[in-house]
């Protein structure tokens, strides 16, 4: 293969794995996050106690259970048969007139069961209860196919609250409101989110869960065809890492642009925008935890490219930290400390280390559960500490194998063995 054609090759392969990165990270959440069980109701769960979707709740269920009292029948029955027992047509007649005072403390009744049930442990029991059962629904809400609990529908999601509808009406019941025992059966979904862009979301989603995956290896796979057909690979994996983090934050401001557009178009089936954007945002946590995640990774990967290369700052700094570790093999030198052929194996074999600490961490972060921006830090930090104790071992091998009454360390110029 020519110069040239590897230069185009190595290009093409590169920002197809950039581009690619940050379509991993959707094939991960839709395929490994969202399908999961046990993390989607970890996830759903705190927003039983969320205020935004308490308050959209109780309104739906006060709605649900709306006491169908007629009060002007009820109150007129009543002062005909106290007007049969002598009561005076005028004193009847105020009777009919607390009418309306009896909606209202029925209404009210309500409000105060309805808000005591939300408020409780037991709508969270429901709460779980229900997302637990309908997680095969809203999984499939992307693919389109809501069954259970949770139905989607030209592009409208809804949760069905009929549990939490049923135990409100037995309380009304139980507090004496004996009419509630008659409430018919009435549409008892909360609308969770709408939108008419629902099916194309759908299909993406689909295409992403095919994918599973296998999309991620095939994109790290990619990525390490472009670095390894480029000829100046430490440089091609430095624009790689960084094309891919500068992919992931276009996703990330993309997904701020959209969840700021659906909140200021949400359609009047919608019962509340603040319980939209608790759900919108619990929905895509993990999303951006994992963008950020790999944002950083991104930035950590360039920066390790650029300080093993041959500019002056990573020049400076591997020399200085050479001397530093001199320094202190000869401080433990001259205390009696000798780490004997241990330091001199490390010296002799410092390279193959340096490439087997960074293939263990970089396994670890493969196989690591749903890493996060802690976890690249605590590796990155693990690493340090590796690659630190490799230099003060090699640095002990250093000083035995110098001849008596000579000093020194390692040239400026030298790479730190890598």
């Amino acid at each position: 293969m020519t110069r040239a054609l590897r230069s185009v090759a190595s290009a093409v392969l590169i920002v197809l794995a950039c581009i690619l990165v940050p379509v991993s990270v959707l094939t991960v959440w839709v395929h490994d996050i969202v399908l999961d069980t046990d993390r989607y109701v970890a996830t759903m769960k705190p927003l039983a106690n969320d205020p935004a979707i308490e308050a959209a709740a109780e309104k739906r269920i006060v709605h649900a259970v709306d006491v169908r009292v007629d009060g002007k029948e009820i109150t007129a029955e009543i002062a005909a048969w106290l007007q049969s027992q002598g009561l005076p047509p005028r004193a009847a007649k105020a009777v009919k007139g607390l009418a309306p005072q009896l909606d209202s403390a029925v209404n009210s009744a309500a409000e105060k069961v309805a808000n005591r049930f939300v408020e409780s442990d037991r709508f969270e029991k429901v709460w779980v209860t229900a997302n637990r059962a309908a997680h095969t629904a809203v999984v499939h809400a992307l693919t389109g196919k809501g069954r259970g609990a949770v139905g989607v529908s030209e592009g409208t999601v809804t949760l069905d609250v009929g549990e939490a509808v049923e135990q409100v009406k037995k309380d009304l019941v139980d507090a004496g409101l004996e009419p509630a025992a008659k409430i018919p059966d009435v549409n008892k979904k909360m609308v969770l989110f709408q939108s008419e862009e629902l099916k194309r979301v759908q299909g993406a989603a689909h295409a992403l869960d095919v994918l599973g995956n296998w999309l991620p290896i095939f994109t790290v796979v990619l990525a390490a065809g472009g670095v390894l057909l480029a000829h100046r690979r430490r440089r091609a994996l430095a624009k790689t890492a960084l094309g891919a983090a500068f992919a992931c934050l276009v996703v990330a401001i993309v997904l701020v642009i959209a969840r700021r557009y659906y909140l200021d178009h949400l359609p009047p089936q919608v019962q509340s925008k603040d319980a939209a954007a608790a759900i919108f945002d619990i929905l895509v946590r993990f999303l951006r935890v994992a963008l950020r995640t790999a944002i950083v990774l991104g930035i950590v990967i360039a920066l390790g490219a650029y300080f093993i290369g041959p500019g002056r700052l990573p020049r400076a700094t591997r020399s200085t930290a050479e001397r530093g570790a001199d320094s202190a093999a000869g401080w433990w030198g001259g205390h009696g400390i000798d780490t004997g052929p241990v330091g001199t194996w490390t010296e002799a074999h410092r390279k193959w280390l340096t490439l087997g600490a960074l293939l263990i961490v970089a396994l670890l972060f493969a196989l690591w559960n749903h890493p996060t921006v802690l976890t690249v830090l605590l590796l990155v930090l693990i690493l340090l500490a590796v690659l630190a104790v490799i230099a003060l071992l090699a640095a002990d091998g250093r000083r035995r194998a110098r001849p008596a009454g000579t000093s020194g360390g390692a040239a400026a110029g030298t790479p730190g063995g890598v």
